[in-house]
């Protein structure tokens, strides 16, 4: 019985720092990509930098995904997190003077991503409505900025600004329905 309560109180704790993780990271998605939208005319080497950080950090959260996460697709999730930390990682050390190569990198990102938590998704049983949407507008924006490569920078900023506005919102209900999720688990539990 108590080696229940310890497994209820270490379920709880652990969906509580990952549900408010997640939540952290939608509210600073949503504030860049207002940022963005709202002053989309910003030096290109902060917009550059940004993208990296914010890639560098999608990249981390699905190899952790891959490495403690369940499922067929974990290996699918590490190639996708390893490419989202290479893009953020090219984009934060070498900030590029030219628009085209940024919007290049992005553009090829959000396709190669977008395909692959599509067949991911696909794979997974249960609710994958979330999973789908924002494949779905990756690989949609992806197109868009290959098809217009010598867009504005106040274009990019605005699409990409969009983009994580998206993201943003949907981490942070995320995670409070992964706290929830696991509160009502350990609940079960204990």
């Amino acid at each position: 019985m108590a080696s229940e309560r310890v497994s209820a109180h270490e379920l709880r704790k652990f969906s509580g720092v990952v549900g408010w993780f997640a939540v952290a990271l939608g509210v600073v998605m949503l504030g860049v990509g207002i940022w963005l939208i709202v002053s989309p005319k910003e030096a290109l080497s902060t917009i550059t930098v940004v993208v990296g950080i914010l890639l560098l950090l999608d990249g981390v959260i699905a190899i952790c995904g891959s490495i403690f996460g369940g499922g067929e697709g974990r290996g699918l999730l590490a190639i996708i997190g390893i490419l989202s930390a290479i893009a953020g990682l090219i984009l934060i050390k070498k900030p590029f003077d030219t628009l085209v190569v940024l919007v290049l990198i992005v553009g090829i990102w959000l396709i190669v991503v977008g395909v692959a938590r599509f067949a991911e998704t696909l794979s997974e049983p249960g609710d994958r409505g979330m999973n789908i949407f924002i494949s779905i507008v990756d690989i949609i924006a992806g197109i868009v900025l290959l098809a217009v490569p010598h867009i504005g920078v106040s274009t990019f900023a605005v699409i990409f600004g969009i983009l994580l506005v998206i993201r943003g919102l949907l981490f942070i209900v995320g995670g409070f329905a992964f706290r929830s999720i696991g509160r009502d688990a350990a609940d079960a539990l204990g």
